[in-house]
């Protein structure tokens, strides 16, 4: 009290001056405590307990959390919860299979197919043979819409002379040997434009675009398209037109090993115009009935028939050493298929990097005389060989990353938090390995994370490759924090349900997005790990 006695007695002079002096402190904690909210939790001592406070909430008492953040500048491990358990990690298994084809390929590689005939052209403009459209694995083939790739091979066979083929056009797709399915995918996605077939000769994403509209009257058929035309399965339409105001029901199913694809329902008059996306059956076929059509538009014509081949079967004909290479396309380059295989999580792009992995190793030993039919290995199989090296060479343990498929569909796939902070700390430290950095998707910006952390202080500051099927949702990459540190993160949450009865349940996604925001506002910088004693 003896304090206040003297302010209490002091001149009004001085009381201004106290005054003056309080209002300043005042305002300048206010604004160190604006600052320290805007520049995040200072006490980087509290980030663990943070993270703990909320993974420990009563919402996720049946579900399992996995979580490992890692400086990438001191080499300090900021946080760890069940980090060597295996989880499900869903698509952030896409990181893998970026890394070994970089690894493997390079960013700068490039995809050929190729068009083949069988006989030369004679001096009349025919073509007495097939021509032969080989792919070697490309998935990019017909995405770029500014350059017709079927016109381009078109174009240089008419330039040869050829006005007719008199000969079919063979499709060959089997550069890949196995199942056109990654292991462990599901039947029920095969004809889902997620779970498209991953083909070596593919074509417009092995996806045709379905567009649905109410027919004239009541009771008509639905009126169907299909983009590209020529690329429209067989179809069953049952789809009915129901009174205005009616309900809108569409079903689209194809049974896994079929083509027809069964189109059910009702569909309201007034309904505007609905959009689907299915999985083509039959990719190289497709690709064979573009190439056709492109040959027509450069005045050639072919009187045979399309046929595809893949594996099991064999084409006697891309065997055959009279075999006249017409001409080839080439892909984008690597870092770009990888970009948009993160970016979007584009499972058709990443299954196939794995597969040419696989071949490429199949290519390596038939190059060092190993005789390598008996006994058979699919192409799967031996890139998944070539992918558990890659990661033992990275430190890697065998049994924290098992992984079976290159797009993370495989609800199989299994592996610890603390096998990607590996994985995404050996990618993080190199200069080298900036394609695999630049094509994971930016929070609030692009790709997966672009309407994800928006206008929070996460927004710029994290990159990461996301997660999610049923009950499965995961988050991994990097993280900037306030105060300028690197860090790798893995967060992953398995068998969790949204509460029911929650007023307004948060999605899956929000719960790891929080602790995203939490590493991106972290205030001070850690130590350097203590490395342990020789």
């Amino acid at each position: 009290m003896r304090g206040v006695d003297r302010i209490a007695d002091a001149p009004r002079s001085h009381l201004r001056r106290y005054a003056i002096v309080i209002a300043v402190m005042t305002l300048f904690a206010a604004e160190c405590s604006v600052a320290r909210t805007r520049a995040g939790d200072t006490r980087l001592s509290t980030l663990a307990a943070r993270i703990d406070a909320h993974v420990s909430e009563p919402r996720f008492a049946s579900a399992a959390w996995g979580i490992k953040v890692v400086s990438l500048d001191t080499g300090a491990t900021l946080v760890a919860r069940n980090a060597e358990m295996l989880f499900t990690p869903a698509s952030t298994a896409k990181l893998f299979t970026a890394a070994l084809a970089l690894d493997s390929f390079g960013p700068d590689h490039r995809i050929a197919t190729s068009l083949f005939a069988t006989a030369r052209p004679a001096r009349d403009g025919e073509m007495r043979g097939d021509l032969v459209l080989v792919g070697y694995g490309d998935p990019t083939l017909g995405f770029d819409k500014r350059v017709s790739w079927s016109d381009t091979l078109a174009i240089a066979l008419r330039k040869t002379g050829v006005t007719m083929v008199r000969g079919d056009i063979v499709a060959d797709a089997t550069w890949f040997s196995g199942p056109t399915f990654g292991s462990g995918w599901e039947a029920g996605d095969l004809q889902s434009w997620f779970g498209v077939p991953a083909t070596a000769l593919s074509v417009n994403e092995n996806i045709v675009r379905v567009r649905v509209e109410p027919g004239a009257i009541p009771g008509a058929r639905a009126r169907l398209g299909f983009e590209p035309s020529e690329l429209a399965p067989a179809v069953e339409n049952r789809l009915r037109t129901v009174e205005k105001g009616g309900v809108t029901d569409i079903s689209l199913y194809r049974a896994p090993g079929t083509a027809t694809l069964h189109v059910f329902g009702s569909i309201a008059l007034g309904t505007g115009e609905q959009n689907y996306r299915v999985a083509l059956d039959d990719p190289a076929l497709a690709a064979a009935s573009e190439l056709r059509a492109a040959l027509a538009r450069q005045g050639v014509s072919v009187s045979g028939k399309l046929r595809s081949v893949y594996w099991p079967a064999l084409d006697d004909t891309r065997t055959s050493d009279k075999l006249w290479r017409v001409a080839d396309i080439g892909s984008p380059p690597l870092a770009e298929i990888v970009q948009r295989g993160l970016k979007v999580s584009q499972n058709l792009y990443m299954q196939n990097l794995l597969l040419l992995v696989g071949r490429q190793a199949e290519l390596d030993a038939l190059a060092a005389g190993n005789d390598v039919a008996i006994p058979f290995r699919s192409t799967e199989d031996r890139a998944i060989a070539r992918l558990r090296t890659y990661l033992a060479g990275i430190g890697i343990a065998s049994g924290s990353a098992l992984i079976e498929d290159g797009a993370g569909l495989s609800r199989r796939n299994l592996t610890s938090a603390t096998a990607l902070t590996t994985l995404l700390v050996h990618q993080g430290t190199t200069p080298e390995a900036s394609a695999f950095r630049l094509a994971l998707p930016e929070a609030g910006v692009d790709g997966s994370l672009t309407v994800r952390m928006r206008n929070t202080p996460a927004q710029g500051r994290i990159r990461a490759k996301t997660g999610s099927m049923r009950y499965t949702h995961s988050l991994a990459g990097y993280a900037i924090t306030a105060a300028g540190e690197r860090l790798a993160f893995a967060l992953m949450l398995n068998n969790y349900a949204v509460p029911a009865q929650t007023v307004a349940p948060r999605r899956a996604s929000a719960e790891l997005d929080a602790i995203a925001v939490m590493l991106a506002t972290v205030g001070e910088r850690s130590a350097p790990a203590v490395q342990p004693a020789p």
